[in-house]
């Protein structure tokens, strides 16, 4: 027989819910916490995608789906209309200035559409994009800066840059702006296309027939749909109008095309590794159980001290699945009051974490995200905790006997045998049996507390085992380096016209302080290895596919026992310089002899600093030739035919080039070693060798310094940062610097954002061990206040009675200090062996310094909590306690 007893039901829960408002409160507070903890983790990895999105789609230049490139007009117009480009933008790449002031910058001059500029984050906050037949341009606040010019409607400003090799200067009218987002690789300055069809018959360009293949030439970036599938739609695009992007063949099909990666594949969810996955996956489940202890135990109280209502309810008809329907009801109330709480300070501490992590990632947009996944995600969490939370507790409720609730009083439950003891009763061994009554909640309070101890420990751990030497030795082994302001971008090949020159040397060399320096030559002229098939393969292979590589081999002019003549890059060093190399094996004091034959090959470490054994060919004991070479010349490599001097390549079928004058020297192979980032050519590709300085200058005829690298005294290094500083930026701005002080205050930052970020977990998860251990000591107090009465009626002082409490708050803090500690020495070094797996620049040390430093924080709480309320609770008499039921 069905009765509608629903609305009896939530009566009974609500009145029961009004009736604990202790209960009530401590369950809304934990409630908010457990939201709290979700909610900032969901905020931080929804920002940190976000970001990552946007500083993708600006590294791309722009937001568009893809890009149709380098194509004639008549390819531009074919497609343009194509049904699935819902949007398209048209571009014109003119050129590029590189001379000072954007020596230090990356500026493109062209043209493009209104859809472009959008789309490239060009549009004018002031102003407008330039009219056609005018000699207006846009810009940002960044170029009018570095030019002098005042962002202000109608200023003219003079760029000088280069056309397809060709340097022109050009006046241009401002007609708009926009501010400068550093975020963004490239900076633009828009012109009309009028203007860039001029510039081109100035300098007599032809579009579709320069040197670099793109300047002029048509290019669309494109939007579809949606994102999804957007490599199909590119290529549905070129079939449907008999183009293809495969053989860049001269029969006018070829369409060179690029996905915009910050839709495909950069994504935090499409870019985690395994480590970072488990890594989330574990921090959710340990707010999970984290908030599991403390509700849970909330409920499990709350149900203990409610037993006698549940029998009650019981004697008079409630079944057991509506006394699990209560309890449930009471969850849901208590979570509406508390999850509101918990989102919003939820957001407003990952929008502090999220500012902190930002700060971690050089380019990387800071954005706060308020996506509603952020919400719904941390609504559900913690729901399911509450839940999960809720099972037990009312499985409890639900199978009481009536007359076993109406005897019940807290640990009656428990069965144990009545073994007489000779065993001396003292207040310790009161105090240790009344935790055992209910060893359910002494376990689930002792391990909430020790969470919070051993995150803290493991965020000590972490933050101690950051090496700074090791991260700065990676970057920089000096404490200064100078260099051509392009050296640092790593954009081009090093050149002669990018040498530091003496005269520069020479003003830093007058500064006070300097211990050591020396100068790292480049090479500037041509210079190649002769390596085996093989060699030459393994190179490659990261870069080419098989069929490109068979090619090239193709292609290549070999020596007659087959070794095949391959680009390669050699360093000249200073004493001072190869003493900061890393040397795996053997013997570099050989390289260090003038005139000497010796020579070290370079190799590449990994993440980890480990040494990649397969990235060059060259052993202890090889013998390499290099050759030096002075003149070129072009052939057909299928018919041998030899090109006359000035031919033009670009109207040949087929072409390759070989040594026409050249010299071969033959090295050994005396030490393996890595070379420091600062110290290197800061871009890859061919091997690399290292010679001493007087042989790199005999030997290639060549002497262009690189960089000049020094060190300073601790004294004076602030002193030199102030002059290289104004010197770079003032007086010869064709330079630029890096300094270790840089890379120590990036490893600074990071830590502390680990310290922060740990810390503050650490801090919250405490709170909920602190409010577990309050609410354990109030209930414990609370039901056995007739009990205490007793004891005090047969003699019992109230002083012995505190103390008794005390004790028993000594034992929990006995408690977190022994389990803490055991679970710091299981999980750290497991814990340390994966951060080192993680971080190259880690190294696991073992500590127990924050155990020790806040057990007297938990002692002191274990000694004032109890007294406190025994205070509260002990203000009736004791006649009044023992007529309480």
């Amino acid at each position: 027989m069905k009765v509608k007893n629903k609305k009896c039901i939530r009566n009974l829960s609500i009145k029961q819910f009004k009736a604990g408002k202790t209960r009530n409160l401590i369950a809304v507070f934990a409630i908010a916490l457990t939201t709290l903890l979700f909610t900032s983790i969901f905020t931080i990895a929804f920002s940190i995608n976000e970001g990552i999105q946007e500083s993708n789609f600006r590294q791309c230049g722009g937001w568009s789906h893809a890009t149709f490139k380098y194509m004639t007009e008549e390819q531009f117009e074919n497609i343009k209309d194509d049904p699935l480009i819902q949007q398209y933008g048209k571009r014109r790449f003119v050129g590029m200035p590189s001379k000072v002031p954007f020596n230090k910058s990356h500026v493109e001059i062209g043209y493009s559409d209104k859809n472009q500029a959008h789309f490239m984050y060009c549009d004018p906050v002031e102003g407008r994009l330039p009219k056609e037949g005018t000699n207006e341009a846009a810009t940002d606040t960044k170029v009018l800066k570095l030019l002098g010019v005042k962002p202000k409607i109608g200023e003219k400003f003079t760029i000088t840059f280069d056309v397809d090799g060709k340097e022109t200067t050009q006046t241009f009218t401002l007609s708009g702006y926009w501010e400068y987002d550093e975020a963004i690789v490239a900076n633009h300055v828009l012109i009309p296309e009028s203007r860039a069809e001029s510039i081109f018959k100035e300098l007599n360009v032809i579009p579709g027939k320069t040197g670099d293949t793109m300047t002029g030439s048509w290019n669309m970036d494109v939007m579809f749909k949606n994102s999804r599938n957007i490599s199909k739609n590119v290529e549905t695009v070129l079939e449907n109008h008999g183009y293809q992007e495969e053989n860049n063949s001269n029969d006018g099909t070829y369409i060179s095309t690029g996905i915009n990666w910050g839709y495909s594949g950069a994504q935090m969810s499409e870019s985690m590794d395994y480590s970072l996955v488990i890594a989330i996956v574990l921090v959710l489940l340990l707010i999970i159980f984290t908030g599991y202890l403390i509700i849970y135990n909330v409920f499990q109280i709350s149900v203990a001290n409610d037993i006698r209502f549940y029998g009650l309810l019981k004697t008079i008809g409630t079944t057991p699945r509506q006394l699990k329907k209560i309890i449930r009801q009471q969850a849901m109330l208590l979570s509406l009051i508390g999850i509101p709480f918990g989102l919003l300070f939820g957001w407003i501490v990952g929008k502090v974490l999220t500012a902190a992590v930002m700060k971690q990632f050089d380019g990387l947009v800071s954005v706060v995200s308020i996506s509603p996944g952020i919400f719904i995600f941390a609504v559900v969490f913690t729901l399911f905790t509450v839940w999960i939370s809720c099972i037990r507790p009312s499985r409890i409720a639900s199978k009481v006997s009536p007359i076993e609730a109406v005897r019940y009083t807290e640990g009656s439950n428990i069965k144990k045998n009545s073994k007489k003891t000779s065993k001396k009763v003292s207040l310790w061994v009161m105090a240790k049996e009344n935790l055992g009554r209910s060893k359910g909640k002494t376990i689930i309070t002792v391990i909430s507390l020790s969470l919070a101890v051993v995150l803290l420990n493991f965020t000590v751990v972490v933050t101690k085992g950051f090496d700074m030497d090791k991260y700065v030795s990676n970057f920089v082994s000096t404490d200064f380096v100078v260099a051509n302001a392009s050296y640092f971008s790593g954009d081009n090949s090093f050149s002669d016209e990018e040498e530091v020159s003496p005269s520069v040397i020479d003003e830093i060399s007058k500064q006070s302080g300097i211990t050591d320096s020396c100068k790292v030559y480049g090479k500037t002229s041509h210079i190649q290895e002769l390596i085996t098939e093989k060699a030459y393969r393994n190179n490659y292979n990261q870069y080419m596919s098989k069929e490109e590589i068979d090619n090239n081999i193709k292609l290549e002019e070999k020596t007659k026992d087959g070794r095949i003549a391959d680009d390669v890059q050699i360093y000249g060093m200073e004493k001072f310089a190869l003493d900061n190399l890393k040397v795996w094996e053997g013997d570099l004091s050989k390289v260090y002899e003038p005139g000497s034959r010796n020579i070290a090959a370079v190799y590449v470490e990994d993440d980890y600093g480990k040494l990649r054994k397969d990235s060059r060919w060259a052993k202890i004991g090889d013998k390499v030739t290099l050759r030096y070479v002075d003149e070129f010349e072009y052939y057909n490599p299928e018919t041998g035919e030899v090109y006359p001097d000035g031919t033009n390549l670009e109207q040949v079928p087929l072409w390759s080039a070989r040594a026409k004058k050249y010299k071969d020297v033959e090295y050994t192979v005396s030490a393996i070693v890595t070379v420091p980032t600062a110290l290197s050519y800061r871009y890859y590709g061919h091997d690399e060798f290292i010679l001493n300085d007087k042989t790199f200058i005999q030997d290639s005829g060549t002497d262009s310094i690189m960089l000049y690298a020094f060190n300073t005294t601790k004294k004076s290094n602030s002193n030199m940062e102030t002059f290289l500083k104004d010197y770079t930026t003032k007086q010869n701005q064709e330079y630029d610097y890096e300094s270790k002080e840089k890379y120590v205050s990036e490893f600074e930052s990071m830590r502390s954002m680990f310290l922060l970020m740990g810390g503050a977990l650490s801090f919250i998860v405490g709170l909920i061990g602190i409010l577990n251990f309050f609410n354990a000591i109030l209930t414990s107090i609370i039901t056995r206040k007739r009990e205490f009465a007793m004891l005090q009626s047969v003699g019992m002082t109230g002083k012995q009675l505190k103390t008794m409490l005390v004790y028993e708050g000594l034992y929990y803090a006995l408690g977190v200090g022994v389990l803490s500690l055991g679970l710091s020495i299981v999980l750290n070094p497991f814990i340390g062996k994966t951060i080192e797996n993680m971080f190259w620049f880690f190294t696991y040390k073992f500590t127990i310094t924050s155990i020790l430093i806040v057990m007297p924080m938990f002692i002191l709480l274990g000694i004032v909590l109890p007294l406190v309320i025994y205070k509260f609770v002990s203000k009736a008499t004791i006649v009044e306690r023992l007529r309480e039921n």
